[in-house]
This record gives structure tokens, C-alpha cells and sequence, in this order.
């Protein structure tokens, strides 16, 4: 049971993320290294103050949403009562979620799609290197152990 929801819960992070960008990879521009941005200002394709309000956006809906789809998988789907259970599942689950973010998402989805190429930028590199993946997702691996923590407090808050 528990590889279906992880599979449905990644399965929701990729909805977020189409959602979020559309039918035009500009809408994500806040997922773009600096370089790649700053093309885009200078390009005169958007602006900064675009870009945050759309970041500010999609980032409160996203945590939002898969703060919730978290809690209702951990307390309501599989009956978790107690912190301990809660928090190792939440862990299990930001962890997966956050290497298929970086290998799914990141090195295969954007480094394999024309989709994010944005014009204009095609001399810019956009997709995180391996190294870059594995620093990244290694810092948000120590994260998500504080992160697993709140999940557990809100679920035993419903208990």
C-alpha cells in the first residue's frame, strides 16, 4: 500500500509543477538558476516583480497542497495515531519526494524535455549537473528531518 501512495504522491507533486508552469516553461522562470533568469530580464521577456509574485504564488498553493495530501495519507488513509509512526512515515515520504524531484524531475523531465528550454536561452545551461543534484538533495535530506517532525506534531494535534 504504502509504494501506491508514495507513487500517487509524487504522481501530485508533477501535477503541481504542470500546473504551476502551464503551457509556458516562462511561468516557472523561479525554477531556473540565476544565469537563466537573468537572460530572461535582459531579454526582456518578464520581469522580477513577475517572477516573485508567480513564485510567491505557486510555492504557498504547492507546500500547501502537499502538506495536506501528507496528512491525510499519514492520518487519515493509514490510521497513524502516535508521533514515532507519523514521523517516519512523513520522512519516507518528503525524502522520496525530494530525490524525484531531483532525478525525475530535474535531470530527467527538464534535462530531457524541449518543453523548458526557454528561446533565447538556449546557450545557458538550466539542468542541475549530477554534483549539483547530489549537493542539493543531500542538504534538503537534512531538512526534511525537521520537516518530518512538524508533520508528526500536526498529525498528533488530530489524535
Amino acid at each position: 500500500m504504502i509504494i501506491l501512495q508514495l507513487i500517487l504522491y509524487c504522481a501530485l507533486f508533477t501535477l503541481m509543477v504542470k500546473i504551476g508552469v502551464g503551457n509556458n516553461a516562462l511561468n516557472g522562470l523561479y525554477f531556473y538558476p540565476k544565469p537563466v533568469q537573468e537572460k530572461v530580464y535582459a531579454l526582456g521577456l518578464t520581469d522580477r516583480e513577475t517572477v516573485g509574485r508567480k513564485r510567491k504564488r505557486f510555492m504557498i498553493a504547492f507546500f500547501a497542497v502537499m502538506a495536506v495530501a501528507l496528512l491525510l495519507i499519514i492520518r487519515v488513509w493509514n490510521g497513524v495515531h502516535t508521533f514515532w509512526p507519523a514521523y517516519l512515515q512523513a520522512l519516507l515520504f518528503l525524502e522520496v519526494m525530494n530525490w524525484y524531484d531531483g532525478i525525475v524531475i530535474d535531470r530527467l523531465w527538464v534535462g530531457h524535455s524541449r518543453f523548458w528550454v526557454i528561446p533565447g536561452t538556449e546557450e545557458v545551461p538550466f539542468v542541475q549537473t549530477w554534483p549539483q543534484v547530489l549537493k542539493k538533495r543531500g542538504i534538503l535530506t537534512a531538512i526534511w528531518v525537521v520537516g518530518a517532525a512538524i508533520i508528526a506534531a500536526i498529525v498528533m494535534l488530530f489524535s
